[in-house]
């Protein structure tokens, strides 16, 4: 059996992490090659579980500090045969792209368009761009998006995601470039930086602070398990057809304001502690994707309980805390 090499791409992430520590825990033959620029949201100790003496012996894995606007770095790390190319390396954040949208150009499409390039002069088989429900927009009351659904960002982030996914899409149709793109709704559960809704809420929470909720906190969040996201992001490297794009959503939508009642329950603190504050600029009023495609060509479903997830996530950030 020839061992596939995977490069990722933002490994150091959330997503991106738990991504490459389902990879191993799956599979026995694999490489996995990771670059990461370690900014403020990627560490090393997200992957520590790789250091475990009774794992380590089996896994071939190699770290890059780097960036993957660096052409020279990309070069010199496609000498090496590579199979497989998932892209996590981006800006996330969107009130940090309010604030800045300056980094979001550079990393998310100015990065994206450097490492297509790399990739298809490497001849890459097959090249992953990690994506997001937001490209989308937002929408009403009703409704899911599509695959097919028009692409409307509302943020610099979004805006930004969703060039860099017309980028992507235009290397497959004018040269035949080896391309697949995934959506995903928010997710949750270990190893996420603290400046995103659920880990903030519990960190807050734990230490008796005050816990900011946008506007009314009636905002509308299709939640999954990030273990059924890098599940969906499997499937698409084993059975996905390239020039596609492929939605992943938990079905499980619920209210911000509710989402983090929730949360203070499952930790046993007052709803007192809530602090409505003034609302995002632009701020989506909801998110929710079909997930159909995936389901039917991919044979892939969330299988994460909510509940069930929820409270593992809750319990796992009150370890992290101590």
């Amino acid at each position: 059996m020839i061992m596939k090499t995977i490069l990722v791409t933002g490994g150091c992430g959330f997503i991106g992490s738990n991504f490459i520590l389902n990879q191993f825990k799956k599979y026995g033959e694999i490489r996995i090659i990771n670059i990461d620029k370690l900014t403020y949201a990627g560490v090393e100790d997200n992957l520590q579980e790789l250091n475990n003496r009774s794992l380590s012996r089996f896994i071939d894995y190699k770290f890059i500090k780097g960036d993957i606007c660096d052409q020279e770095l990309l070069a010199k790390t496609f000498t090496e045969k590579i199979d497989v190319v998932v892209n996590f390396a981006a800006e996330s954040h969107v009130d940090r792209s309010i604030a800045d949208p300056t980094p979001f150009i550079t990393t998310n499409i100015i990065g994206t368009q450097r490492l297509l390039d790399s990739c298809k002069n490497a001849n890459v088989p097959l090249y992953i761009q990690i994506s997001t429900d937001e490209v989308y927009g937002s929408l009403g009351a009703e409704g899911e998006f599509t695959e097919t659904s028009q692409i409307s960002p509302n943020s610099p982030y979004s805006a930004s995601k969703a060039a860099a996914d017309m980028l992507v899409m235009s290397y497959f149709k004018t040269y035949g470039f080896p391309a697949i793109i995934t959506r995903c709704s928010n997710n949750y559960g270990p190893r996420q930086y603290p400046e995103k809704l659920i880990p903030l809420m519990i960190s807050k929470a734990i230490n008796d602070q005050k816990l900011p909720v946008y506007g009314n906190g009636e905002n509308v969040r299709d939640w999954i398990h990030v273990d059924d996201h890098c599940a969906g992001i499997d499937a698409v490297i084993n059975n996905g057809k390239v020039g596609e794009v492929y939605n992943f959503g938990g079905k499980h939508e619920i209210q911000n304001i509710q989402l983090v009642k929730k949360l203070l329950e499952i930790l046993g603190k007052p709803e007192s502690l809530i602090e409505y504050v003034e609302d995002r600029l632009g701020h989506d009023h909801r998110y929710a994707v079909a997930i159909d495609k995936s389901v039917a060509q991919l044979n892939w479903g969330p299988e994460v309980k909510f509940e069930d997830g929820i409270n593992e996530t809750v319990e796992w950030y009150i370890k992290d805390d101590k």
